[in-house]
């Protein structure tokens, strides 16, 4: 075997924790911004000089070897390790030149952008990359550590994470305005059970929510849809296709506009609230911390307007 720390690279190593996490060669070069055969080809360098098979074929993926597992662990302690100097380095060099990395929940989107531009106007160098994913996607970036900073609902139970609130986040039952039950008071969950949902899809935190609400008011999950995102969701309630489970936070604009009506549900709304999630295996950076603090101050307002 070729001695590891004379002939591997940095660049083999992260195309390595890549492929390894993605399961293919393929997502790897995606995400590094490099080909397939780039990729390839720097993977069997790395087997060449550890001397032993790194991945196995199973079905449409690829599995670590033994000896890959082992590799594995060290080298995400490594880019760890690598990321935390960097970030050591930047708050020496002060806010200015920092990086952000951020994931937030599809219904942050409706107002985590606006604070990020108002963030960035008093902190024109800082480079805050924001990811929009499901809820199951950000809890997966906070367990490998991929993120510095994530905006959800409810905190992860799976992983250890510092949680801080920083809003309530009600969820209510919406309709098209000339649905029979709209301008109705204190409609029985009951009236609603027969309706057609159109729902989030599996994964989604607001769908778990909306299966709690049916299970603690006796109602067996309605019959409905899964039509994804949030704007699919909207313009088919709008369409007269269903009544939906939502977060109140995305659906300001149509509600003024007289497009989407609340319905007056008993035990609706639910409240639940935002959280600024940071991962414990994870350094804050000088431009992470100017970030989370601006968000605790500034959210709740911008919030509370939606």
């Amino acid at each position: 075997m070729h001695s590891l720390s004379r002939n591997v690279s940095f660049k083999q190593l992260r195309i390595f924790a890549s492929a390894a996490r993605n399961k293919s060669f393929m997502a790897a070069a995606n995400e590094l911004h490099l080909s397939q055969p780039a990729v390839s080809m720097q993977m069997s360098k790395l087997a060449e000089i550890a001397d032993t098979e790194l991945f196995t074929k199973s079905g449409r993926n690829l599995e670590l070897t033994e000896a890959g597992e082992i590799l594995q662990l060290h080298v995400v302690k490594m880019l760890q390790n690598m990321a935390d100097a960097e970030g050591a380095l930047n708050a020496l060099k002060g806010i200015q030149a920092g990086k952000v990395k951020m994931a937030i929940t599809t219904t942050a989107r409706y107002f985590i952008p606006q604070l990020i531009k108002q963030f960035n106007d008093l902190h024109e160098d800082v480079e805050v990359q924001m990811e929009v994913v499901n809820r199951s996607q950000v809890i997966d970036y906070l367990a490998q550590g991929k993120v510095d900073v994530a905006i959800m609902g409810r905190p992860p139970k799976r992983i250890s994470v510092r949680s801080e609130v920083f809003a309530e986040h009600p969820y209510v039952i919406i309709a098209h305005p000339q649905h029979p039950l709209a301008g109705q008071q204190r409609i029985s969950p009951a009236d609603i059970a027969g309706e057609v949902f159109l729902m989030r899809e599996e994964g989604s935190g607001t769908r778990k929510l909306m299966q709690y609400f049916f299970a603690s008011n006796d109602i067996h999950t309605p019959r409905g849809h899964v039509v994804g995102g949030n704007e699919s969701i909207k313009q088919s309630v709008m369409a007269g296709l269903g009544i939906a489970f939502v977060s109140r936070h995305t659906i300001s604009h149509e509600l003024t506009a007289g497009r989407l009506v609340v319905l007056q549900v008993k035990n609706l709304p639910i409240i639940r609230t935002w959280n600024l999630i940071r991962p414990v295996n994870v350094t804050d950076n000088q431009a992470t911390q100017a970030l989370v603090e601006f968000l605790k101050q500034q959210a709740p307002e911008e919030v509370a307007n939606l």
